[in-house]
């Protein structure tokens, strides 16, 4: 897996060393020489596993998509993003972490509940 491109669909080979990269980043991290510059490119889809050639000279909107399965290997790049969010189950087989708009919050709906308020409990006191 890329660390510089989260969203790699295709493998690269070089054409100095004949070996495998999701991207130019981890050529020059793995290896001590520089990465030969070529116009036609030898990429192996993620998907399907096939290899393909493109020439760069010529290269098309429709040379976005693997020739064996149509996957779109140029995709716009993503950087990741610290974020602190809530995960939970998909909504819609657990739904317990969703909140109901429609209800009146209380105290008992929001677990504000103190174990030194006699409200809750004053019908068990007897």
């Amino acid at each position: 897996m890329c660390k510089h491109v989260l969203n790699a669909q295709v493998s690269i080979r070089s054409p100095c060393c004949r070996k495998w990269f999701d991207c130019p980043e981890c050529h020059a991290e793995s290896e001590s020489h520089p990465l030969k510059k070529t116009l036609e490119m030898t990429f192996a889809c993620k998907k399907c596993k096939k290899c393909f050639r493109k020439d760069a000279t010529e290269f098309e909107d429709s040379d976005e998509y693997c020739p064996h399965c149509d996957n779109h290997y140029i995709i716009e790049a993503v950087t990741p993003k610290a974020a602190l969010r809530v995960e939970g189950e998909d909504a819609r087989m657990d739904a317990r972490m969703l909140k109901d708009e429609r209800v009146k919050q209380t105290k008992k709906t929001m677990n504000q509940i103190s174990i030194f308020d006699p409200d809750v409990d004053a019908d068990k006191l007897g």
